[in-house]
């Protein structure tokens, strides 16, 4: 379960960020670097190794445990564009070609974020448009709503759809993990657990 909770946290830090984009017209720098890095471990052996460690995910892990337990902490938008990505990666998977595809345009992006870092805003272009081009035209799209001055502009519209991308990673992690909706209705408290688990584990 421990897997499946961290999958799902890259999942929320992933939306969590994009919600900050839109809103703030910026983001943390630490769970983001986390996020686009995960594009380009394709072979890690787990799931802790996909993200570089729970650590990373401290803020995914706290988002998690915020939409299970509910109460204040709930967002119910991020809850939305989270079950849209979901969505997203069904489609995605089940499209012919998409996923090498994909595939193929990170390993060409990845020689330049050797060269520059994951957050490089020419990374973060090129994995904006790769969303755009491969993810973005199978369907549905996910509705990002804030602030329409940071909306209108395309850096950021392009760092939105590179996280978007890492959301889509998380996704498709979390159902090679074998998680499945039925999940979020009979295994709430054992992901729960989980979450609390690795957060004590980074403290």
């Amino acid at each position: 379960m421990k897997d499946r909770a961290l999958a799902l946290a890259g999942l929320l830090q992933a939306v969590h960020l994009v919600q900050q984009m839109a809103r703030s017209g910026e983001s943390e720098a630490r769970p983001l670097a986390a996020s686009i890095d995960s594009l380009f471990r394709f072979d890690a052996p787990d799931a802790e190794a996909v993200f570089g460690g729970a650590g990373n995910l401290q803020l995914g892990l706290r988002r998690l445990l915020a939409q299970l337990e509910g109460g204040a902490g709930r967002d119910a938008a991020q809850t939305r564009m989270a079950m849209t990505v979901l969505h997203l990666e069904r489609r995605f998977v089940a499209h012919p070609g998409a996923a090498d595809a994909v595939r193929r345009g990170l390993e060409d992006i990845g020689r330049q974020r050797e060269l520059t870092s994951a957050t490089h805003p020419g990374v973060l272009a090129r994995l904006g448009e790769l969303y755009a081009k491969e993810i973005s035209p199978v369907g549905p799209r996910v509705l990002v709503q804030g602030n329409p001055v940071y909306l209108s502009r395309q850096d950021l519209v392009a760092d939105v759809r590179a996280t978007l991308l890492a959301a889509v990673r998380a996704a498709v992690l979390w159902r090679q993990l074998g998680g499945t909706y039925w999940d979020f209705l009979l295994r709430r408290r054992l992901l729960a657990e989980a979450a609390r688990e690795l957060l004590g584990d980074r403290d």
